[in-house]
């Protein structure tokens, strides 16, 4: 069956004529923008370097630059089996609603009528994460920003973003989606991973909140985690599994560990690919006749565009800056989506 799909689909809506079933796809994304910032300096953060004056020179040129590249980037993730934009993305490193609204509103991304569900967080850098979707795919009936409380060992307070998540009905399916970017491996992996096993703890409650409500009800987590999925935030405190035999009703699935063992990535440091931009959903979007949206397949965005081009760092992320310096690429990870698929009748 996975097969017939694969070979024998048309635009977002297909039709397998042996079996004379349609199927509507839905791409969920995520992408971390990598700083979108605007030009004004905002005195309650540390956006100092991204203005004119600044460290980075963050010119009016420079951001439309920035805007004109992310937008490009989204308006194409996933269509190579879904023939248009994802219909729900989420994005993390943005520092606030008017950057959203510029992006949205770009000629790349006008057509799709993209909505914004975002909150202000208490990062001390202002940089926040948020959920775009399409507003004739998704209409948002409830969302809620969740505080990560961390402390420092001197028991100073460390600011990051919160844990976004939006409750709606994507084509009338009643569908969660959390987005999340996770305390940073700043100070080495070893060191900051308390942190990052405290935003899973938070992860963790926040979908057994859900479950504990409505045990058959549908969630994707997605963000920038700063952890790969076989580290212990995934699989001591989530206990997300990579085989989707393995599931019971409350588990969660992470189709991302197969790509993972298979030495891909979204990001590059120190000549080793990480993959910190995830997905992973519970098991009620797995194999359900397909009746209702279940999940489909996984992948990394990766054109040719998107690597850099030459060098030492030859198909690493073209990024905005490298060693200082403004090259005017897109990001320093790879957005990552997933298809899910219903029958339609």
């Amino acid at each position: 069956m996975r097969l017939l799909l694969l070979i024998c689909f048309f635009s977002s809506l297909f039709t397998c004529a042996q079996e004379a079933d349609a199927y509507q796809i839905r791409t969920v994304a995520f992408y971390n923008l990598e700083n979108l910032f605007d030009t004004k300096n905002d005195t309650l953060i540390f956006d100092g370097d991204r203005t004119p004056e600044g460290k980075d020179k963050w010119t009016e040129e420079r951001y439309l630059n920035k805007l004109e590249n992310m937008s490009k980037v989204i308006s194409e993730i996933g269509s190579t089996d879904n023939k248009t934009a994802p219909d729900i993305v989420g994005v993390c490193e943005v520092e606030n609603l008017g950057v959203l609204e510029d992006l949205v509103h770009h000629k790349n991304l006008a057509k799709f009528n993209y909505g914004i569900v975002h909150f202000e967080s208490p990062d001390e850098r202002g940089i926040d994460v948020a959920l775009l979707y399409k507003k004739s795919a998704f209409v948002p009936v409830n969302f809620n920003s969740h505080r990560l409380l961390l402390f420092n060992l001197e028991g100073k307070r460390d600011y990051t973003r919160d844990q976004l998540i939006v409750e709606g009905l994507l084509d009338n399916e009643k569908v969660y989606f959390i987005v999340n970017h996770w305390p940073s491996r700043s100070g080495g992996e070893a060191r900051s991973r308390p942190f990052r096993l405290e935003a899973a703890k938070l992860n963790k409650r926040i979908i057994d909140s859900v479950q504990s409500q409505n045990i058959d009800a549908k969630i994707i987590s997605m963000g920038d985690f700063n952890d790969d999925p076989i580290d212990p935030s995934f699989k001591k405190i989530l206990q997300v599994e990579k085989n989707s035999k393995n599931l019971d009703s409350l588990s969660l699935y992470g189709p991302m560990e197969k790509l993972y063992k298979k030495g891909r990535g979204s990001l590059a440091y120190r000549d080793k690919w990480n993959l910190f931009d995830q997905l992973y959903m519970t098991a009620t979007l797995i194999d359900n006749e397909r009746e209702s949206y279940s999940y489909w397949k996984v992948g990394i965005f990766t054109p040719e565009y998107l690597m850099d081009p030459k060098g030492k760092y030859k198909g690493y992320p073209l990024r905005t800056y490298a060693g200082g310096s403004y090259i005017g690429g897109y990001s320093d990870h790879f957005p990552v989506y997933l298809h899910l698929i219903k029958k339609v009748h």
